[in-house]
């Protein structure tokens, strides 16, 4: 992606004729916000100075006090939005305007804070981070909790459900949506429109297809970057994607489960570090991998409990986390195994394409957090070269509790995930990349999730248990 300055920046808006500068950025638990001004109100002073705002709206951020934030736009990120006519967007950085540094909420600067602490360490200069990010794509969605009830209720013309609905036609059958050609692909077309709409924004796309579930299940895989840029990258690739469907009358969501008895939707995230434009992952060890990659994966496995906070961050995260659905359960690496925690893809045996795949995240993570914590856990698991044990090459979903003995498991809850967070958090504080602060935050913030879904009973209770 080309790469601009202030300058640049202001010769393009006038250029295009832009007429509107949308500034963004994430609040901590991965939501998009923006701001939009007047393309004659940008300035050089606007790179310098930024653009105040109310932070104390933004969920887990400023309190009513201190409500005065600073939005800095990053002119490397300049693009032209391809749904909002002569807009303009920055994504920007988040600066306290008395102290005049960043602030501390920022998991934007979190994502920085861990590039720059990759190279202070020695070990390397990049870390790369190519997600596999699923969706689904619903003709139609509504969901609501009051005082005296609660649903949800999706459909989509493709869902095996409606097979006996006169003149729809066909239908992908439960757990056959890997990879049917159209007509039982219905949303070919749609994600054909959103790699367009990507690549035109300089992100490169790699396939795409759509996904096991039924009702509309799909991945698009983009190609390979560093740890901010690919994080980036994965914001306007939800953009894209969210409103390409809007566009049709569909709705995407990434929730991780939104279908009972279906698979869900994951982030596979695939994960290497180089350093002086050598992949440091490439070796003559098991499955092509050095001795770095598989100290990588000891970190991994041994922070695994603790990095689901971020990579996972959502009760709903964890109806994911089940057996039988493709999502991985134990913290086991292995070559090919999808049932694996951690897999070596074997697609390729050049050096250069050598990484491993952490195949237990979720798209509803904030991707700063998320690819964050999985570069502290592999540092760490370098600098203290952490043994990640044999390979487990088995089906791990068909083998006998006595054979899994003494293999690590992954929460099974995002209570259990908060946990592990609170006994094992030491190694994101290394350079400072995580705070404590900002560690409290999240903790506080994903309990009162827990709560409020502890206090609220679930419609198929009422089944389960209404007449005993």
């Amino acid at each position: 992606m080309p790469k601009y300055t202030p300058e640049e920046v202001l010769a393009q808006i006038k250029e295009l004729g832009i007429k509107f500068v949308d500034l963004r950025f994430s609040d901590p638990f991965g939501q998009w916000q923006h701001l939009t001004i007047p393309a004659e109100e940008l300035t050089l002073e606007t790179f310098e100075n930024g653009r105040g705002f109310d932070g104390s709206s933004i969920r887990g951020w400023q309190s009513i006090n201190e409500s005065d934030m600073l939005a800095k736009p990053d002119p490397n990120t300049f693009f032209v939005d391809p749904f909002m006519p002569d807009t303009a967007v920055m994504i920007c950085d988040i600066y306290d305007p008395v102290t005049g540094e960043r602030y501390k909420r920022d998991t934007r600067y979190v994502a920085q804070k861990a590039e720059q602490y990759l190279k202070e360490s020695g070990i390397g200069d990049t870390a790369y981070f190519g997600p596999e990010a699923e969706f689904f794509i619903f003709d139609s969605v509504a969901f609501e909790v009051g005082p005296n009830y609660a649903y949800w209720r999706v459909d989509s013309e493709e869902a095996w459900w409606n097979r006996g609905v006169d003149g729809t036609g066909y239908k992908i059958p439960h757990k056959r949506g890997y990879f049917p050609v159209p007509p039982l692909d219905k949303t070919w077309e749609l994600r054909n429109e959103m790699v367009e709409i990507l690549e035109q924004l300089g992100i490169t796309v790699e396939l795409h297809h759509h996904e096991v579930a039924t009702a509309g299940q799909a991945e698009i895989d983009i190609r390979y970057d560093s740890l901010l840029s690919q994080a980036d990258k994965l914001f306007k690739y939800k953009y894209v994607v969210r409103n390409v469907a809007a566009r049709h009358g569909k709705y995407a969501t990434f929730m991780a489960k939104v279908l009972p008895n279906d698979n869900g939707s994951g982030m596979h995230t695939h994960f290497s570090i180089w350093k002086n434009g050598e992949n440091l992952f490439a070796g003559s060890g098991y499955a092509g991998l050095s001795d770095i990659a598989l100290w990588a994966i000891g970190g991994i496995i041994k922070h695994g409990r603790a990095i689901a906070a971020f990579t996972n961050p959502t009760i709903n995260s964890y109806h994911r986390l089940v057996p039988g659905f493709e999502a991985p359960v134990r913290l086991a690496y292995s070559a090919r195994n999808r049932s694996a925690a951690i897999r070596i893809p074997m697609y390729s045996q050049s050096p250069k394409a050598k990484r491993i795949e952490v195949r237990f995240p979720d798209a509803t993570s904030n991707p700063y957090l998320a690819f964050a914590a999985i570069l502290m856990a592999a540092i760490d698991g370098i600098e203290n070269r952490i043994d990640p044990g044999e390979p487990f090459d088995k089906d791990i979903y068909s083998l006998p509790p006595e054979e899994l003995e003494g293999i690590p498991t992954l929460p099974g809850s995002l209570e259990e995930a908060i946990k592990a967070l609170e006994e094992d958090y030491e190694f994101l504080l290394k350079g400072n990349v995580f705070t404590e602060d900002l560690i409290e935050l999240w903790i506080e913030s994903k309990r009162a999730e827990i709560d409020a879904l502890r206090f609220t009973p679930h419609p198929l209770e009422f089944e389960l248990y209404f007449d005993i």
